[in-house]
């Protein structure tokens, strides 16, 4: 094991690309996940080396670990040929200890979650004394053969896709969407600067006095030829326009002329509202993530 590195990320994603390809997607969620955990949720807090974790064997990468998401919560992807064997579990075990240490002292949990077809990683964190308390996501896919809607926006809006001056706009419209706590500077250090991410992938839609009202960010896995929407999100003065349906027609169109085939998009299972909208464009629930947790250890000291 060794601390992750930004150089890391293209081979981290062409690896996980090829895992998906050889065993499917129960034990990995979309390679736009990688950038989009190690960079947005993490947000530059801490060293990325940190609370990020490669793990190598004789054949390359065979593992990693995203520690400390959400401030008690870790994920852990392991190589097809490790799965459900010791070193998956030492893997796991690390890093939930690795969370622990890092979180706050009020933090009663060590969280994870995973695909619910993932019996594999069921059966481990069970082992390590886990418990599942509660469904997560939902797991929507659609294919893109089928027909994608024109995308349409009020009069004076603009679909377009993102630019590096945008940081400010971005940041405002995360606030607004998600009530977090980006500013420009932190948005355009740890999300903009860092790998993998691509401002031709964020679509916005703008409004007439020049305020981004709605955003989604795309990914694309050449590999496996399937797309992914992660985040998706409109500004609350904006809501109830049509914007985040706009912005996700406009990428799909993009990702189908790219060769996309497939694409997919998780949201919490009770978000109502953002069941209906990725229904509306033709999304169904192919799986569901479960959540599991175990008590964190009274003797994990916090790191300072």
């Amino acid at each position: 094991m060794r601390p992750y590195t930004d150089a890391d990320m293209p081979r981290l994603q062409e690896t996980v690309a090829a895992w998906i390809a050889e065993a499917g997607r129960c034990g990995y969620d979309h390679i736009g996940e990688l950038p989009h955990r190690v960079y947005e949720n993490l947000r530059g807090r801490r060293p990325v080396g940190d609370l990020v974790h490669v793990w190598e064997d004789a054949s390359g990468i065979a593992g990693l670990a995203v520690n400390l998401r959400f401030g008690c919560a870790f994920d852990v992807f392991a190589s097809p040929a490790l799965r459900g064997t010791a070193a998956e579990y030492e893997m796991l075990r690390v890093a939930s200890e690795t969370t622990a240490r890092h979180m706050a002292e009020d933090e009663p949990y060590v969280l994870t979650d995973l695909f619910d077809c993932d019996t594999t990683r069921i059966g481990l964190l069970v082992r390590l004394g886990f418990e599942r308390f509660r469904t997560w996501d939902d797991v929507n896919e659609r294919g893109l053969d089928d027909p994608v809607a024109v995308p349409a926006v009020p009069d004076g809006f603009v679909l377009r896709t993102a630019r590096p001056g945008d940081a400010d706009g971005l940041a405002t419209a995360r606030n607004h969407s998600f009530q977090e706590d980006w500013t420009g500077h932190l948005y355009r250090t740890a999300v903009m600067e860092k790998p993998g991410y691509d401002p031709e992938r964020e679509i916005v839609a703008e409004a007439p006095d020049g305020t981004i009202a709605a955003f989604a960010v795309y990914w694309t896995d050449d590999q496996n030829r399937f797309g992914h929407f992660e985040p998706v999100g409109t500004h609350r003065d904006f809501q109830r326009r049509g914007l985040a349906r706009a912005v996700m027609s406009y990428a799909m169109a993009r990702m189908r002329d790219r060769g996309m085939t497939t694409v997919t998009v998780n949201h919490d299972a009770g978000n109502l509202a953002a069941r209906a909208l990725y229904g509306s464009l033709g999304f169904e629930r192919t799986h569901q993530t479960y959540g599991f947790r175990r008590a964190k250890p009274a003797n994990a000291a916090p790191s300072r």
